[in-house]
C-alpha cells in the first residue's frame, strides 16, 4: 500500500507547522495579499515566501493556466513575528501565457521578488532524463526518527526543522544532507531525498505548486558542499538563498511522496550553484529547480 500522510499513525504532520495555513495569503487589495509564517524560527523559511508568493500571483490567474516556471530573488532576511505584504503586478495576459510579477515587503523593506509564467495546457514533444532508482519510502525512516537529543542539543538546524519546517524526508543513501557533515570527507556533489508535506493539502494545483517551492528550498545548497566536506553548521558556513528558479513540467501533489535528486554543480567566489530533478514514483520528471545561494567559509568573508 502506498502510504500518504494520513496512513501514519505518527505522523510528524501532527508536531508541525499547518502548512496550509502558511499557504493561504488573504486579500487586503487590488492584487495585494498577506502572509503569515505561524513558526517560532525567528527568521522565515525561504521556502515560506517562495510559496507564499507564488499562490498571490496564482490568485489573479485564470484556472485555465498553470505554473510553468517561477524566477525569484531574496533580498532581505524575514522575521516570522510580522506578517509579509505581496504585491501583485498583472504584467501579461496574453492567448496561451500569463505573467505576474510579485513584490514582498515587510515592515517598509522589499525583502523577496518573484516572477512566475502560467501557461494553459498544451500537447507537444516529450522526453526526460532517466529517473534515478532508490529504496522506496515506506522502507526507509523518516528524518525526525533520525534526530536524537544530543544531535539536537548541538544542531540548532535539527531543532528548527523539527519545529519549524513542514516537510517529511526520508533518505535513500548512507548519508543524509547536513547530519553527515563532514567527517566521512569528501564525497560526490549529489544526494537523493523522498520528500512531501507533512500535512495533507487540498486539491488546488496552485497550492500544490506553491508546497513544492516551499520544499524545494530545503538542503538543495548542501550539495555544494559534499565535495569540500564541510557542513552547513554556523560555526563554519554563512549560508543564505539568493537566486530560486523552478521549472513546473507537469501537475502533481505535493503531498505524495515525490524523489528529489539533487547536484552541486559549482562554487566559487563565496557562492555556490545546484540543481534539483523531481521525480514521481514512477519515474516521471514533474519538476527541475536551480538555487543559487552564499557559501561564504566562516572567518573568510
Amino acid at each position: 500500500m502506498v502510504e500518504t500522510t494520513a496512513d501514519i499513525p505518527d505522523s510528524p504532520a501532527s508536531r508541525r507547522p499547518p502548512l496550509d495555513r502558511i499557504l493561504h495569503v488573504e486579500p487586503i487589495g487590488d492584487d495585494v495579499f498577506e502572509g503569515r509564517s505561524y513558526t517560532d524560527a525567528g527568521r522565515i523559511y525561504g521556502g515560506t515566501v517562495v510559496g507564499q508568493a507564488l499562490v498571490a500571483a496564482g490568485r489573479t490567474v485564470e484556472p485555465d493556466r498553470h505554473v510553468h516556471s517561477l524566477h525569484a530573488q531574496f533580498l532581505h532576511p524575514g522575521s516570522t513575528a510580522d506578517p509579509v505584504i505581496y504585491r501583485t503586478e498583472r504584467a501579461r495576459d496574453g492567448r496561451s501565457f500569463t505573467t505576474r510579477n510579485v513584490v514582498a515587503e515587510q515592515n517598509g523593506k522589499t525583502i523577496f521578488e518573484l516572477s512566475a509564467s502560467f501557461q494553459r495546457l498544451e500537447d507537444g514533444l516529450s522526453h526526460q532524463p532517466e529517473a534515478p532508482t532508490a529504496t522506496a519510502p515506506e522502507e526507509l525512516p523518516d528524518m525526525l526518527a533520525l534526530l536524537t537529543d544530543e544531535h539536537k542539543a548541538v544542531n540548532e538546524w535539527a531543532r528548527n526543522y523539527e519545529r519549524n519546517i513542514a516537510i517529511d524526508f526520508r533518505f535513500p543513501g548512507p548519508d543524509q544532507p547536513r547530519m553527515a557533515g563532514g567527517a566521512a570527507g569528501p564525497k560526490d556533489p549529489h544526494q537523493l531525498a523522498w520528500v512531501r508535506t507533512s500535512q495533507q493539502l487540498s486539491d488546488d494545483p496552485i497550492v500544490h505548486a506553491a508546497a513544492w517551492g516551499y520544499i524545494s528550498d530545503m538542503f538543495l545548497l548542501s550539495a555544494a558542499l559534499r565535495p569540500h566536506a564541510i557542513s552547513m553548521q554556523p560555526d563554519q558556513m554563512q549560508v543564505a538563498s539568493l537566486d530560486h528558479a523552478v521549472w513546473f513540467h507537469a501537475p502533481f501533489r505535493a503531498d505524495e511522496w515525490q524523489l528529489y535528486e539533487q547536484d552541486g554543480m559549482w562554487t566559487g567566489g563565496g557562492r555556490g550553484l545546484a540543481r534539483g530533478h523531481l521525480y514521481t514514483r514512477d519515474g516521471r520528471l514533474i519538476a527541475t529547480v536551480m538555487q543559487e545561494g552564499l557559501l561564504r567559509v566562516v572567518g573568510k568573508g
